[in-house]
C-alpha cells in the first residue's frame, strides 16, 4: 500500500524475494520534467531493476492543469535564465523526501539513486552534487547541469560519485552543447561519470531509458 507521505508520488514496490532475506531494498526516486507530472516518470518505472523501490515523485509548484515544475526557467536567446531561489528549494527538498521515502518504504538509506528527465534530471544531479551523503548516484535525462550550483558542491564528498547523463544529439530544448560542458564540469569535480549521446531529441525513449536502468543495475552491483 502507498504510504502517506508529505509529497504526491506514485510507489512501484521491489518485486517478491528479488533482495535477500533481511536486506533492506534501494530506493530509485524518479523526477519528471516541467509541465508534466509524477505519471510521467511512473510510466517507466517498471523498466528499473525489481530490486528498486521506485518512488516516482510529483514537483511542488503548479504550472497549469495537471503540470507541475521544480522550478520556473525562461528560456532566452542567452539561453535558460532560472529562479534560482525555487532551484535551490528544490534540490534541498529533493533531500528531504528522499530520507523520509527511506523511513516509510524501510529502504536501505546506502542505496538511494535519483534521476530524472528534463529539469527532473537537472534536479537529480544537483540533489547528488550538493548532498552526496544522500544519495548514492544519479542519472539525467536530457537534462543540464545550473551553473548556479557550482558554488554549492559538496567538493571532496561527491569524488567518486557516480552520475549518468544521457542526451540526444538533436534536442532542440535543451542543446546537446549543453550536456558536453555538464561532463566537463563533472570531471573537474572528479564525479564518476558515465556519459552518453543518442541519436534522439528533447525525449524518453526506449534507449534513453534502458541505458539508466542498465547503469543502475551496473551500480547496485558495485555497491555489494
Amino acid at each position: 500500500m502507498e504510504q502517506h507521505l508529505s509529497f504526491v508520488h506514485t510507489m512501484r514496490p521491489a518485486a517478491r524475494e528479488a533482495n535477500a532475506p533481511g536486506t533492506r531494498p534501494p530506493l530509485l526516486v524518479l523526477l519528471h520534467g516541467v509541465g508534466a507530472n509524477e505519471r510521467q516518470m511512473a510510466s517507466i518505472a517498471p523498466a528499473f531493476d525489481p530490486r528498486f523501490v521506485v518512488a516516482s515523485v510529483r514537483s511542488p509548484l503548479t504550472m497549469g492543469p495537471d503540470a507541475f515544475g521544480w522550478f520556473h526557467v525562461t528560456f532566452t536567446a542567452n539561453g535558460p535564465v532560472i529562479a534560482e531561489e525555487e532551484a535551490s528549494s528544490a534540490w534541498a527538498r529533493i533531500a528531504r523526501l528522499a530520507d523520509e521515502a527511506v523511513r516509510a518504504y524501510d529502504a536501505d538509506p546506502a542505496r538511494v539513486y535519483v534521476g530524472g528527465f528534463s529539469q527532473g534530471g537537472i534536479v537529480a544531479l544537483t540533489a547528488l552534487l550538493t548532498a552526496p551523503d544522500t544519495f548514492a548516484g544519479a542519472f539525467c535525462l536530457s537534462g543540464r547541469l545550473l551553473p548556479e550550483v557550482l558554488p554549492h558542491v559538496a567538493d571532496e564528498h561527491v569524488i567518486g560519485k557516480p552520475a549518468l547523463i544521457v542526451h540526444g544529439e538533436h534536442d532542440s530544448k535543451l542543446g546537446v552543447n549543453l550536456a558536453r560542458w555538464a561532463r566537463a564540469q563533472l570531471e573537474q569535480v572528479r564525479i564518476d561519470l558515465t556519459y552518453r549521446e543518442l541519436p534522439i531529441g528533447h525525449e524518453l525513449t526506449h534507449e534513453s531509458v534502458s541505458e539508466a536502468a542498465t547503469w543502475l543495475t551496473t551500480q547496485l552491483g558495485r555497491a555489494h
